[in-house]
């Protein structure tokens, strides 16, 4: 995705008070925001497609190799030189003056310039009211102008020394004894973030809250006043003249800096020793500085979000990069190896309610045992719906901590909470126009549960960290081992969001319901794993056959997933002989026995798998891989189960 279409990007750049135009190597020109526009005189989407050259005919500077249309390129290191001011031809022909400054970013193996472009035509107007003035004010020009050209390429880190280091310079040009700049937060008040004094006078604290200091010049200042008085009695207020008095101030004025008409903060100059009148002239000197501390800052400011947007850019398209890969990868898996046996009554039956609701948008809930197939079941019915062409996204509720569940459904703004450094689309979300399967719906915490029904009833989300809707169009198919019914009545789980998912139940049956895919399941198996492992298996023996037809399964199709790719890895020919576990062998002597509750069927399993693992839950041929399961899903029930393992004595 090229960085000029994304949106972050586009909201970053347009929210400047600043110019930007991007454009590519050549100087051919991808993308330009409103206020550059404004200052060439274009409309909208006139100026994509044209060159640099066109607006900047002096881009290029003496010694110097110009690229093709003028943009400044270094011989050498074929990167941007820096720029100056410059003059800018509007689409009238008339000339502009602006200020322009160029960044270099590379995408994709490719390199974009990113220039910023301020109108100088203000203070172009007001320097050219200085040339009318005394030497003094000749004098205090040229100081400017050498201040504007040291602001103009400074690095974000340098413009708060510089600042300072500015303002002591106005100031004994001037002869004052201090200078103080002011931001406005949008909460309210005002924050000295920048100050000098003459050394031997009361220093301003930093940070200092105007606010608390000065309530009643903050107010007029926030509105764009400028506030100057040559006594301290002119001021009205008692707070404001006591503090004022404190830190010695005997005359003072001060300037608002607006941009795009706000008021954002404000610059003043003040004496100490002795009162000062301030002439209408030596105000437009103080506006002059303002309005060069304003453009400092702002470019710092594009800076930092062209930065931080970029960054965020990249690490969207990363993670977006990433999940595609999980998705086409478990959309593969899920197709190839696992497809639905239906050569028993009872799954051809599970076949026959799927095909009526799978071309429809309802909401689907698939209820049986762990590891019955609910989960292929589901991709069946995303895969004969019109959704079929977006790949579904799977979310375990039960193998996500609660704390992450939110913002893995709904997705997070930036800052959404300490961590939260980008923004993050939830599944939800990437579901939009597909399919989300909810595996272990019975395991969604109680805040979740709340958000989800919010989902199914008006098709609309929020991120975790903003009150901002979005509209979604995604089917939900949810499944569970779980009585909801009892959860229900037990207020684990939320009954009018059980009445939400329970518009159309399917039961999955248990896999010793249905011994006749059993023959077609193994050799689905089989031809799996001796292609993954390398083996040739050309038959299977009929008693392995009937053996597996006669067990009970507790762990229905997984497990005999599991028994299938443990007699594919000892195989030693082309005939595969297959036994079923053994309770009484692969049961541990410390397992309690079997109560016929769900539960417990499934722990016996679970500590069955973990003893011929060694208890080694991750890695290959691990408990996690033999059943099947993510290891993080195989840790969540051993600790639902309580499953631990027991030490002997002398281990």
């Amino acid at each position: 995705m090229l960085l000029t279409d994304n949106l972050a990007f586009r909201l970053a750049v347009d929210a400047s008070p600043n110019g930007v135009i991007v454009s590519d190597e050549d100087g051919c020109i991808l993308f330009v925001n409103q206020q550059a526009e404004a200052i060439f005189g274009y409309e909208p989407g006139e100026l994509v497609g044209g060159t640099m050259n066109e607006l900047i005919p002096d881009a290029s500077f003496t010694g110097d190799a110009p690229g093709p249309h003028g943009l400044p390129l270094d011989r050498q290191t074929r990167t941007m030189k820096a720029a100056r001011d410059l003059s800018g031809r509007r689409k009238d022909g008339s000339v502009v003056p602006v200020g322009v400054g160029f960044a270099v970013t590379e995408q994709d193996g490719a390199r974009l310039v990113i220039a910023s472009v301020v109108d100088l035509t203000e203070r172009r107007d007001l320097q050219d009211q200085l040339h009318d003035s005394l030497v003094q004010r000749l004098a205090f020009e040229q100081l400017l102008a050498n201040l504007g050209a040291r602001f103009v390429n400074l690095p974000p880190g340098e413009v708060d020394a510089a600042i300072i280091d500015t303002q002591r310079q106005i100031a004994e040009s001037l002869d004052l004894d201090r200078s103080a700049l002011w931001v406005f937060p949008p909460e309210g008040g005002a924050i000295c973030t920048h100050s000098w004094t003459r050394p031997g006078y009361p220093q301003v604290p930093p940070r200092l809250e105007g606010r608390e200091v000065l309530p009643q010049l903050v107010p007029r200042l926030r509105a764009g006043e400028i506030i100057a008085f040559e006594r301290l009695d002119e001021v009205a207020g008692p707070i404001d003249r006591e503090s004022l008095s404190k830190y010695g101030t005997k005359s003072s004025v001060t300037v608002p800096m607006k941009t795009t008409g706000e008021t954002l903060a404000a610059l003043s100059f003040g004496a100490l020793r002795v009162e000062r009148s301030w002439p209408p002239g030596l105000i437009e000197r103080f506006r002059l500085v303002a309005l060069l501390f304003e453009q400092a800052l702002a470019r710092r400011r594009d800076q930092e979000h062209l930065t931080a947007a970029l960054a965020e850019v990249k690490q969207l398209q990363d993670q977006l990069a990433l999940e595609n890969t999980e998705l086409r990868g478990e959309v593969r898996a899920l197709r190839a190896p696992r497809l639905v046996v239906a050569e028993s009554a009872a799954a051809r039956q599970v076949l026959e309610q799927i095909e009526p609701v799978a071309a429809t948008t309802a909401t689907v809930l698939l209820l049986g045992e762990t590891g019955s197939g609910k989960e292929v079941f589901a991709q069946a019915i995303h895969e004969l719906s019109p959704r079929h062409k977006r790949p579904m996204v799977r979310v375990n509720c039960g193998a996500i901590p609660s704390a992450l569940i939110e913002s893995e459904l709904f997705g997070r703004e930036r800052g959404a909470y300490t961590g939260a450094l980008a923004r993050q689309i939830g599944r939800f979300e990437a579901a939009d126009g597909s399919t989300v399967f909810l595996d272990e719906i019975g395991d969604l915490p109680i805040e979740a549960q709340v958000k989800l029904l919010r989902v199914l009833q008006d098709k609309v989300i929020e991120r975790l960290g903003s009150n901002q809707t979005i509209k979604v169009d995604v089917r939900i198919i949810a499944a569970t081992n779980r009585d909801l019914e009892k959860a229900v009545a037990e207020r684990t789980f939320r009954e009018d969001l059980f009445y939400r998912l329970n518009v159309y139940p399917i039961t999955i049956p248990p896999l010793r319901e249905r011994p006749e895919d059993i023959p077609v399941l193994v050799w689905t198996f089989v031809d799996e794993f001796s292609k993954a492992f390398g083996k040739r298996i050309e038959s299977i023996s009929k008693d392995s056959l009937a053996a597996l037809q006669r067990y009970g399964w507790p762990g229905n199709v997984r497990e005999l997933r599991n028994v299938v790719e443990r007699a594919v890895i000892v195989a030693t020919g082309p005939r595969l002989t297959l036994e079923p576990p053994s309770p009484s062998a692969s049961a541990s002597p410390r397992s309690p026995a079997p109560t016929g509750r769900l539960t417990d069927v499934e722990a016996q399993h679970i500590r069955s798998v973990l003893d011929s693992a060694g208890w080694r839950v991750r890695g290959k041929n691990g408990a996690a891989e033999r059943l099947g399961m993510k290891p993080t899903t195989l840790e969540s029930r051993m600790a639902k189960l309580g499953i631990r393992r027991e030490r002997r004595s002398g281990d």
